[in-house]
């Protein structure tokens, strides 16, 4: 029987096996946060004291806790309240902002010190997750600007989720994203580097929402007597979806089978490798057998295979969540 080009990649290639990053002595290396990081957050003051700043501070690090600890609550930890009290020295810069809506304080954190504590808290991180994607309609079906969309992102971040805002220049045809079109999801993966995208419509007092995380659809709909509660109801609705789907933390390592079908080249099977090793919670991956554009990996992780798989299309990484196959603890499709 003929061997596929693949498997004659992987043949020649050798069965990978990817041991534990840490094996490797490849630590983690601190970056300086920037607007827009997991690192960085704008909270609002009432002025520049030096209780409002302290109180700023504080705020400001819960957010990029839950953050980086991949959307979980902390705030029951032992140890969470006495790291807000010292929120201060964990400060890389910040900086007062005025805008129409008053005075605000955007706060950058040192990312090395917030992973050190999130690990000193006991949490098992799942990865910093990616951010949402809004695509949100107003009565006149245009898209809402980043001004309208203040008291969805406000609470959506104070859980400490951040979002992206559409390019005007670069419009996304919004009906296949909501119909979780491949080539339309590939786009957003490559222009906003996130599977996860909300798109939205308001009309006298109603919202229908639909949550796309990893080419996986959640749908729902809200009412509010203001424009601002019913945005103010879907960021935290957001929140509660992803957080369900995407905080799956194991108590011990997963031993599974994944199944990733849609790989034409070996280009595409070692970026598949890449992406595997760079997620924190993989241990070790090795290719069991190859079939047409498909591969078998046993992989072992510090989550079930099925929540790495959710996680890893949702992470804007060209892959979305496949049909089930036999065999498969979990299935991926890598796209073009």
């Amino acid at each position: 029987m003929r061997l596929s080009r693949l498997l004659i990649v992987i043949l020649l290639l050798g069965f990978a096996v990817l041991p534990p990053l840490a094996a490797q002595g490849q630590a983690p290396v601190a970056s300086p946060a920037a607007p827009g990081s997991p690192y960085s957050v704008i909270v609002p003051v009432a002025d520049t004291s030096d209780a409002q700043r302290d109180q700023a501070f504080a705020t400001a690090l819960g957010q990029v806790l839950t953050r980086v600890a991949g959307g979980q609550d902390l705030r029951s930890n032992a140890g969470y309240d006495d790291a807000l009290k010292g929120a201060g020295s964990m400060v890389q810069k910040f900086q007062y902002q005025r805008a129409t809506t008053g005075l605000s304080l955007e706060v950058n954190f040192e990312p090395g010190t917030v992973r050190r504590l999130v690990a000193k808290l006991g949490v098992a991180s799942a990865g910093v997750k990616p951010p949402v994607l809004l695509l949100v309609q107003g009565a006149d079906g245009k898209l809402l600007d980043q001004a309208a969309l203040t008291s969805l992102v406000a609470s959506a971040g104070a859980r400490g989720t951040n979002v992206v805002y559409p390019d005007a220049t670069r419009p996304l045809d919004a009906a296949k994203v909501a119909a979780a079109d491949p080539a339309a999801l590939a786009a957003v993966d490559q222009q906003y580097h996130t599977g996860l995208v909300l798109l939205g419509s308001l009309q006298n007092g109603k919202a229908s929402w639909t949550l796309i995380s990893g080419g996986q659809s959640q749908h729902w709909t809200g009412t509010g007597a203001t424009e601002d509660t019913l945005l103010a109801d879907a960021g935290n609705g957001m929140v509660d979806r992803i957080g369900k789907q995407l905080n799956v933390i194991g108590s011990s390592i997963s031993d599974g089978k994944l199944w990733v079908s849609g790989l034409n080249s070996a280009i595409d099977y070692a970026n598949l490798l890449a992406v595997l090793r760079a997620d924190p919670s993989v241990r070790q991956v090795q290719t069991l057998e190859a079939q047409n554009d498909s591969v078998l990996l046993s992989v072992k992780a510090s989550m079930p295979l099925s929540g790495l798989a959710a996680n890893l299309a949702a992470g804007g990484r060209l892959l979305l969540q496949g049909e089930p196959h036999q065999g498969a603890d979990a299935n991926l499709r890598w796209l073009h």
